[in-house]
């Protein structure tokens, strides 16, 4: 039997079949980032139901992640998963939906959740706005549907244009969820 195996991988061999060892895969866990957000005057919009870049918000987390380790699957990788299913062009996506969307993108996770921001009063002796932005959010396991945990954070931020201002805050916020998020996915083992 085992000159049968030697003779069949001569054989091979001899013709110009070689056996090479497949590339390690990647070992970078995939996270979706499904966060709409609203800024200060603007309506609330999600890239999956209209727009095609990530908002302030997303793109503040997806940078850090990605700095983390994390591969974070961009919204070009996900439209035409999501042009297919009408049920993911919602702005307020279902729970379900966003594990469907997982499952079908091959994420291991969804940080699935709102961010907002608003105006405040004008700074004292000054003509800036006081500007907050507030995000809450739940990361999901796609492979069991299961909320590992739900996080909340805010930020500040103090700007002549309340838009600027607003956005500033939203990414602060962002920032300030990031380190939440990377101890959550470490605690489960996801890196």
């Amino acid at each position: 039997m085992k000159k049968l195996f030697l003779l069949t991988l001569m054989f091979f061999f001899s013709l110009g079949f070689y056996f090479v060892q497949a590339a390690p895969a990647d070992n970078k866990t995939k996270i979706i980032l499904l966060i709409a957000e609203q800024n200060i005057e603007g309506p609330q919009r999600a890239w999956w139901a209209s727009e095609i870049d990530l908002s302030t918000t997303e793109a503040a987390l997806a940078t850090k992640l990605i700095e983390a380790g994390y591969e974070i699957l961009e919204p070009s990788a996900l439209t035409r998963v999501i042009k297919k299913d009408r049920a993911f062009r919602v702005l307020n996506i279902s729970e379900t939906n966003s594990v469907k969307l997982g499952n079908l993108s091959r994420a291991k996770y969804v940080l699935l959740g709102k961010a907002v921001a608003s105006a405040g009063a004008n700074v004292p002796q000054s003509s800036m706005r006081s500007c907050f932005a507030n995000i809450t959010a739940k990361l999901i396991r796609v492979k069991d549907g299961k909320v590992i945990v739900y996080l909340d954070a805010s930020g500040t931020s103090a700007h002549l244009d309340v838009i600027t201002g607003g956005k500033e805050a939203l990414s602060k916020a962002a920032g300030n969820l990031t380190q939440n998020i990377i101890n959550a996915l470490s605690q489960e083992g996801g890196k």
